[in-house]
């Protein structure tokens, strides 16, 4: 009588284990399927803690972290992994491997495109600010340096401090509508940084 009760209980136990291992698992793929990656990740991850053989989180977890750099991709490989989660024992690496394959692409992909990109900025439709900066030394002076080139070529800047140091000579120069015309464009660009509003009234008091 003690086995059987026993055996009812541990069936029992199971029972309930599988409805709260799929209720955790169903409320992690709503998270994912709604774009709600990071979430996702925290649940599939708590999920793992308690089921660590459970190969539906492992696959949310790898496809979760996936998704908060790639969505599309993340729910691609999703999809697949429903379609062959059910006639392929080794689904798991698979989608392993699949994600491997995507990261080992994207960084050949980088390589291949950055220097080109580098390149169309330095050479293709203008100068970038260093080059720009080592012409001003040559010629030995900002102003003249800068007439030359200001209808042929554009001056490419890629940050912060290159560009309030831009601004800050052409308003020294005389060119205060055209520094004006660049602090209105880079608005969409920096906001509210204080370093970029200041330039305002380092070009109103050049004029004043």
């Amino acid at each position: 009588m003690y086995l059987q009760d026993l055996k009812i209980n541990w069936i029992n136990y199971s029972h309930m284990n599988k409805i709260n291992q799929d209720l955790l698992l169903e409320r992690a793929e709503n998270e994912f399927l709604k774009g709600d990656y990071a979430n996702a990740l925290r649940s599939y991850g708590l999920i793992l803690k308690d089921y660590p053989t459970l190969e539906e989180a492992r696959v949310g977890v790898y496809l979760s972290d996936l998704g908060i750099e790639s969505e599309e991709d993340a729910q691609a490989l999703f999809d697949y992994y429903q379609v062959i989660k059910s006639d392929k024992d080794n689904a798991v690496d698979i989608i392993d491997g699949l994600i491997e394959t995507l990261d080992s692409s994207k960084h050949k992909l980088e390589e291949l495109l950055l220097k080109p990109i580098e390149e169309q900025i330095e050479y293709g439709d203008g100068i970038c600010y260093s080059d720009f900066k080592t012409l001003i030394e040559s010629r030995g002076s900002f102003k003249k340096t800068f007439e030359d080139i200001m209808f042929s070529t554009k001056v490419v800047i890629t940050n912060k401090d290159d560009f309030i140091d831009f601004v800050k000579q052409l308003s020294s120069e005389g060119f205060d509508e055209m520094a004006l015309g660049y602090l209105d464009a880079s608005s969409s660009l920096f906001g509210d940084d204080q370093d970029i509003l200041a330039l305002y009234h380092v070009v109103s008091g050049a004029k004043e």
